[in-house]
């Protein structure tokens, strides 16, 4: 100590750094405060594997920490990348612009980040209420949520589950393309503007239910009528067959003719005194009888299209 050759050793503690115990550095796993000659204690602890610091710690150029470094607080990140091998962060972390966990895993208490991108992530289990504060996005895979309430959510593709027990929809229920089957539907008013396929329709609160409605088409070639004491026998009666699918015996059938009442054809008086009759004569096939009621007057009743629909009701 060359500096110190010329002073007294009272007045030369001040500038002496010694620790504050008097055995020196202590054992592995403790640490010493180090102070001044005159027992003035700094912020630097250190020992014979570590060393500790209560103050401020600046390192001015570039720092290597090779082991596991733990934040109490806080970490930011002013400037340029930071690249972390493996992180533990016990509070909050905040990063000014960028942070990089090349390799390894990076466990964070707390963090707080205005813009992510994360290439990969693992999300942990979540066994309480999760909320969202403004959006959630899967890419790929698969997501389950046991319970969602969502205000408002636009789905591209979704494949729904098997839902066993009572749904209730607060606003409405859309289905743009493909079929839908509900097994019962409860409602007050239900305005359709597309296709609805029903399997039972009830009547009213009591029924009868409408299970099978039928309807077809047949060109009618056009008679001609005479009176019904006409010497020619059945003169007075056109009848035929035509093919309505899904009819069977016991459905009750409504038919029209477009010609009756045409002004076209012979006799106008005729056309009023016409009586078409329809029922199912076999299964798919509905039977049409056209009638003339009129005991003077005769004619014809031109061409037309003949319609059928059969109903099937139970109780």
């Amino acid at each position: 100590m060359p500096t110190l050759g010329t002073q007294n050793i009272a007045t030369s503690y001040p500038q002496l750094l010694k620790t504050l115990g008097t055995g020196g550095l202590p054992s592995a796993g403790a640490v010493e405060v180090i102070t001044d000659g005159d027992n003035t204690s700094s912020a630097l602890s250190v020992g014979i594997d570590s060393v500790q610091s209560t103050g401020s710690f600046t390192v001015s150029s570039n720092s290597r920490l090779l082991g596991p470094v733990t934040f109490g607080s806080s970490l930011t990140a002013s400037t340029g990348t930071s690249t972390i091998g493996t992180l533990f962060a016990s509070g909050l972390a905040t990063f000014g612009t960028s942070f990089t966990a090349s390799t390894g895993t990076g466990t964070i208490g707390t963090l707080s980040a205005s813009t992510a991108t994360i290439s990969t992530a693992t999300i942990p289990l979540q066994l309480g209420a999760i909320t969202f504060g403004s959006s959630i996005t899967a890419s790929t895979g698969t997501a389950t949520l046991g319970t969602a309430t969502i205000s408002t959510a636009t789905i591209s593709t979704a494949t729904i589950p098997t839902i066993n027990g009572v749904t209730t929809f607060a606003t409405g229920f859309t289905s743009s393309t493909g079929t839908n089957t509900l097994g019962t539907i409860a409602s007050t008013t239900i305005n359709n503007t597309g296709l609805a396929t029903v399997g039972t329709l009830e009547i009213g609160a009591t029924g009868p239910s409408i299970t099978k409605v039928s309807f077809g088409t047949a060109a009618f070639t056009g008679s001609t009528f005479q009176d019904l004491d006409s010497a020619t026998a059945g003169s007075n009666v056109t009848t035929g067959t035509f093919a309505v699918t899904g009819a069977a015996l016991g459905d009750i059938v409504f038919g029209g003719l477009t010609s009756i009442g045409s002004s076209t054809g012979t006799n106008a008086t005729l056309a009023q005194r016409l009586i078409p009759s329809f029922r199912v004569e076999s299964a798919d096939t509905i039977r049409y009888v056209i009638l003339n009621t009129d005991i003077v007057s005769h004619g014809t009743t031109p061409a037309g299209t003949l319609y059928a629909t059969a109903m099937r009701f139970t109780a």
